[in-house]
């Protein structure tokens, strides 16, 4: 026989079904090089982010700037370099991508769920009772 407890527990969802930012917190929480850690990739997040391809490269010659001359800022957005025959081609990481993570980690998206929903009020409406009348025929 189950106890008024054991009835009230309810079922624990798979924690893979939110996805997103609390389950990146979930788990960036559990880690512990991560938790150690964690000043350091809100740095690199933030290179990532504030990287311009100018850093990078010369836009008037077209020419990649020197080793020397590239911040470390600019150098730890880039995640793919290839060299070939017609040039040299530099990818950077989706700015985008790593500004949403930022964002999603600083608390910028959270929103409260009742901030800017309209108000729904059920009206019910009662109109007058139908009646049929006949009327009788004098013919």
């Amino acid at each position: 026989m189950a106890t008024k407890t054991e009835d009230k527990i309810k079922p624990v969802p798979p924690v893979g079904r939110f996805g997103g930012a609390r389950l990146l917190q979930r788990r960036i929480g559990r880690s512990e090089t991560l938790a150690q850690n964690k000043e350091a990739v809100a740095t690199e997040l933030i290179a990532m982010g504030t990287a311009r391809l100018t850093d990078i490269i010369d836009l008037h010659t077209g020419e990649i700037r020197p080793m020397a001359d590239i911040p470390d800022e600019a150098l730890a957005s880039i995640k793919k370099v290839t060299v070939g025959q017609y040039g040299t081609t530099i990818e950077m990481f989706d700015k985008v991508s790593v500004l949403r993570v930022l964002a999603k980690a600083s608390g910028l998206l959270d929103v409260e769920s009742n901030v800017d929903k309209p108000s729904i009020i059920g009206i019910n409406m009662k109109g007058p009772e139908a009646t049929t009348t006949y009327e009788a025929d004098d013919g």
